[in-house]
């Protein structure tokens, strides 16, 4: 007999109560408001929220376009991964948000040389506006930590 849904994801919830749950706030890198952390270790799961291209130590974006911004937000979530027990390379998954399409390439361009090879699953889409106006491009990711 196959199990439920239901079941499936009633085991999945005790294991990660049993694994327990670490909010990760690194140092320069605190979220804007106090509605969010800016990730969550959960066992062998860790969850980067939406990072924008903001200087650590400070709350201003990167200047000089989205591909310095895409580079400040991929060492953000480098750091975040980093304080959370994680690499660049357990990230599964990615969702990419760009202010404008038209800056696809160049995000994309940077976005490899943290890719290299085996890149993530990514889903890049455009939005009206990010929480810090002078944003250009915003990223969340997945990881999956591994056993080293």
């Amino acid at each position: 007999m196959v199990p439920s849904f239901a079941a499936f994801a009633a085991t999945l919830s005790l294991a990660a109560c049993a694994t327990g749950r670490q909010v990760v706030n690194p140092p320069g890198l605190s979220p804007l408001v106090p509605a969010y952390s800016v990730a969550i270790r959960d066992g062998d799961h860790v969850f980067v929220s939406g990072m924008t291209g903001i200087k650590p130590g400070t709350q201003d974006i990167a200047e000089g376009g989205v591909a310095v911004q895409t580079r400040q937000t991929l060492e953000n979530i480098r750091t975040s991964l980093q304080a959370a027990g994680a690499t660049m390379a357990d990230v599964a998954e990615c969702t990419v948000f760009l202010m404008d399409m038209k800056d696809y390439a160049a995000m994309n361009g940077v976005y490899q040389e943290f890719f290299p090879v085996n890149p993530p699953a990514r889903a890049a889409m455009a939005v009206t506006a990010l929480p810090r106006p002078a944003a250009r491009v915003e990223i969340k990711c997945s990881a999956v930590v591994r056993r080293r």
